[in-house]
């Protein structure tokens, strides 16, 4: 089959890839001409793990394309997806739908024969039936079906989400566009994935619904791992014994310094905001977002209460910028406001990320001192702080550690030490929901 994907972001460029690797032809299209001449040299604007190679193999196969201009691809598909950014609009917090109103009118204007106009981006619910008048509107004898097809990718794992999914949504009531999509991902019935076909209404508000669910899951954690420090429980352990229970389930149970990313932040946002407007406010997924907004500040003052001296005396070092590790998106990443908390009471900050460090110079504030790897980081400081889990920093040499820091000080925002792997080293530890701070 013929794909155009509009959006060569990371939604955009993943699926476009996955879809040439199934057999599909796929041209990617974006409007940024630089991007398009980096992508066509093989240079991937996006770290994600075993991408470059998926781009390499099928552009050099002839089955991956890139472009500024949508035309011929579009006139030429069987299906066009929408891959472009919803980012949160400022003042109100709702989905910022510019960007896919524009691409479906040009779409519109391009499109030749019946053609599948398919929405990847993460949108409020409706907007497939505003698509639809979009795209009427520019061109009436348009033969254009709108289908919802919500991605449901994570960071670092991209490539397998794609090719062995949980499920794919599919929301169309009409049956030729039925049939486009069933084909296009005729190449997932190998691994029996399932294929759920709904009403484009419900397929959007699944997106929005799972999001929303799986950040409540981790400020649930979060907030039962400040109780568990008030009276002595173990959050690791809570959230094994609550995760054991089929249920429930393990996942994102995993307390830290609160989510960030492309999807949390934004989608928990614009599925309150569309709540309201319906009037049915959803209350718990409202406090979601305080809980978690508060929580960053928080990890910042837990930081500096582990200071055995006067911040403006002090030097952290700060191991993990990116929002998760395997990517270099920095994107309400709660290492930004924990940054920024630092400094702001004075604070000397030293920082490293294997990956992030190149976005983190765009978004982080001045001041912070990059170093070229973590002990390089830890040298002289007061405190080592770790903010995002890379494998890179599950097995530090502990003894070395010990012999940079000025002060063995370690707060581990993400629980990957055991208390008692430092303490018998001499270390101050400061974990998340273990406890009170282990000394020697």
């Amino acid at each position: 089959m013929r794909v155009a994907m509009i959006g060569t972001g990371y939604v955009g460029l993943v699926s476009g890839t996955c879809f040439s690797d199934f057999g599909h032809e796929v041209t990617c299209i974006d409007k940024d001409a630089d991007k398009i001449e980096r992508l066509k040299r093989g240079e991937i604007p996006i770290f994600e793990p075993g991408l470059d190679d998926l781009v390499r193999r099928n552009v050099e196969a002839s089955r991956l394309h890139f472009d500024t201009d949508l035309t011929q691809a579009v006139r030429e598909a069987d299906v066009v997806f929408i891959a472009v950014g919803t980012p949160s609009r400022r003042g109100d917090g709702h989905a910022d739908l510019s960007y896919v109103q524009a691409a479906a009118r040009e779409i519109a204007r391009a499109a030749e024969g019946f053609t599948v106009v398919v929405t990847k981006s993460t949108v409020p619910v409706g907007t497939g039936s505003d698509l639809e008048h979009i795209i009427h509107e520019a061109a009436p004898g348009a033969d254009i079906a709108v289908v919802s097809n919500p991605e449901f990718l994570r960071e670092g794992a991209a490539i397998e989400d794609f090719k062995r999914p949980d499920r794919v949504v599919i929301g169309t009531t009409d049956p030729r566009a039925r049939e486009v999509m069933a084909a296009l991902y005729r190449p997932l019935s190998l691994n029996a994935a399932p294929i759920l076909f709904t009403e484009r209404n419900t397929a959007e508000l699944i997106k929005y619904a799972s999001n929303a669910f799986l950040a409540m899951k981790i400020t649930f954690i979060n907030e039962m791992a400040d109780l568990c420090e008030k009276v002595g429980g173990n959050v690791q352990e809570v959230a094994r014994g609550i995760g054991l229970d089929g249920r429930i389930g393990p996942k994102f149970l995993h307390a830290g310094p609160g989510y960030g990313g492309s999807c949390f932040p934004k989608d928990t946002l614009a599925l309150t905001r569309t709540a309201q407007e319906a009037g049915t406010p959803i209350r718990l997924i409202e406090t979601v977002t305080t809980v978690n907004e508060t929580r960053k500040s928080a990890m910042a003052r837990k930081v500096l209460a582990a200071l055995d001296v006067p911040p403006r005396e002090a030097t952290v070092a700060v191991l993990g910028l990116t929002f998760k590790p395997n990517t270099d998106d920095m994107r309400d990443s709660p290492a930004i406001n924990i940054v920024q908390s630092l400094l702001d009471r004075g604070v000397k900050v030293r920082a490293y990320d294997p990956v992030g460090m190149h976005e983190a110079r765009k978004v982080l504030p001045g001041g912070v001192v990059y170093a070229e790897g973590a002990y390089e980081c830890a040298e002289g400081a007061d405190c080592l702080v770790i903010i995002t889990e890379w494998d890179a920093f599950r097995a530090l040499d502990l003894d070395r550690l010990k012999t940079l820091l000025k002060s063995p000080t370690v707060v581990d925002l993400r629980n990957i030490y055991p208390p008692q792997d430092l303490v018998g080293r001499g270390f101050k530890y400061v974990g998340i929901g273990r406890g009170t701070p282990a000394t020697p």
